[in-house]
């Protein structure tokens, strides 16, 4: 199979500090489509596109995942070292894709068998038929997060920043949303159909580029489940923020592994349900604007 650089959008840092950010103008992502509204009128919409993507790990088949198509090798890669199939010090040799056949290749220098493995399946909460593998759990129960702060001046700085990018979010919606800051700044901002598929992006994005996890927060605009939870740990961020809400199994895991974890983050308002003791309050509360009306639109019906 040939080596192809997967076929992406890079919007390089310029006016704002984005290393990655999403560009809703990549015609390969969203397409029109017609239709009537409410009244029967005749309207015509954006709608997000997806695509099976099949994941290999060496010689096996591991996957296949609705994705929206971009960041393959990112989103292959993210998603072995989130199933705990590649390990932080394993060495990748390489990434095959071929866009016709819909096939990512992950190549490493350890021999790889996971045929028992894939007999513990479990299927999350996540859309698009996320899973996890049992021995995943082992990940909360030996979890050493390192120590962090986050100051609330951050924080609202983070999601100002997020929720005024231009994305597919806003766009088209059907899509989630997942960012990879340092303090105040927003690094990396990926979409995918599914939630799980734009944290793995994020993860295959840290692991090829080698970048440290202990001074990160990760924000993404779907709910706080056991699996975000799960996966955020396991990739090291001491911090996990949410415009969306919780579920109890999430908290419980977030709570056990010492993982801050913050939802309902919109416009001066939030909860902390874990991990409180690393916020510092340091932004006055008058000084901080309601997000958009158009933002919460959009967020009411993306969220699930």
């Amino acid at each position: 199979m040939p080596n192809q650089p997967s076929k992406i959008s890079v919007v390089p840092a310029g006016t704002d500090d984005y290393l990655i950010r999403p560009d809703p103008s990549d015609p390969r992502l969203t397409e029109r489509v017609s239709g009537v509204d409410q009244s029967g009128a005749a309207v015509t919409t954006s709608v997000t596109v997806e695509r099976a993507l099949t994941i290999y790990l060496n010689t096996q088949e591991i996957v296949t995942a609705m994705t929206i198509g971009d960041y393959p090798d990112y989103l292959a890669i993210g998603y072995l070292l989130n199933q705990n199939m590649l390990q932080p010090d394993d060495v990748v040799t390489g990434v095959d894709y071929d866009e016709d056949l819909a096939v990512a290749v992950v190549r490493t220098e350890r021999q790889t068998d996971y045929e028992e493995k894939m007999k513990k399946r479990v299927q999350t909460s996540g859309c698009a038929q996320g899973t996890v593998f049992g021995d995943l759990m082992e990940v909360i129960e030996t979890a050493a997060l390192p120590p962090a702060i986050l100051r609330t001046s951050w924080l609202y700085a983070l999601t100002h920043a997020i929720n005024t990018t231009p994305s597919l979010y806003l766009e088209a919606g059907a899509i989630h949303g997942c960012v990879l800051a340092h303090e105040d700044r927003p690094l990396v901002y990926m979409e995918d159909v599914g939630r799980h598929n734009a944290v793995d992006k994020i993860a295959g994005w840290m692991f090829q580029n080698r970048v440290p996890a202990h001074d990160k927060i990760f924000y993404t605009t779907g709910r706080l489940t056991s699996e975000m939870v799960i996966k955020t740990v396991r990739m090291g961020i001491p911090i996990l923020v949410s415009r969306s809400g919780f579920t109890a199994w999430g908290v419980e895991l977030a709570r056990k592994a010492g993982l801050t974890l913050i939802g309902r983050a919109r416009g001066k308002r939030f909860v902390a349900l874990a991990g409180e003791d690393r916020i510092v309050f340091d932004q006055d509360l008058a000084t901080v604007a309601e997000e958009s009306g158009k933002h919460r639109r959009k967020a009411a019906v993306n969220e699930d």
